[in-house]
């Protein structure tokens, strides 16, 4: 049986990003945890690093991933650059982050555009969730806060999104 660690970025006293009174962590525990229901009505084991409005330093977040064996660790997230002069969605793995991340990503990438979203792409990237995690990890940007279009998308599509994230997490587990 599959055991994934979900991570639902930001949270409490650190909203992330947000733009025209929309946080980041409220979108991404809502999304995430939806993302948790479906994957965990195939039979999938989901452990979630947070599941209120809570703070969580990144160093317990790791710690939280280290303490246990998972197959994949998923950090949801969404992205802001200025407002309105950026769009689209991007995963990130490790420098280097191996196969198994590189295929989720991937995947989870292929199936955000298929519904509207701009591709920029799976990349590499330093960060500390991506770094201090032992297994396969990648950090999922499901289009900018600061983008009224992607905030559309991520509304009028919130199922298929939700939906097209879990059949990307499933096919990698074998799960079909």
């Amino acid at each position: 049986m599959s055991k994934l660690c979900f991570d639902y970025g930001h949270g409490g006293e650190d909203g992330g990003a947000s733009y025209n009174g929309r946080k980041e962590s409220n979108d991404v525990l809502s999304l995430g945890r939806a993302v948790a229901t479906e994957v965990r009505r195939n039979g999938v084991i989901v452990h979630e690093i947070r599941t209120t409005d809570v703070t969580v330093s990144l160093t317990n977040r790791s710690n939280f991933e280290n303490e246990n064996t998972y197959d994949y660790f998923i950090s949801f997230h969404r992205n802001a650059f200025q407002p309105e002069k950026a769009k689209g969605v991007e995963i990130y793995t490790y420098l280097n982050g191996g196969a198994k991340a590189k295929t989720l990503a991937q995947r989870i990438q292929t199936s955000l555009v298929a519904l509207g979203f701009i591709n920029r792409g799976v990349k590499e990237a330093n960060f500390h969730v991506l770094r201090e995690t032992k297994s396969p990890a990648v950090l999922v940007e499901i289009g900018f806060i600061d983008n009224t279009g992607d905030n559309n998308l991520f509304n009028s599509k919130r199922s298929e999104i939700i939906k097209a994230i879990s059949k990307a997490i499933l096919s990698v587990v074998d799960i079909k």
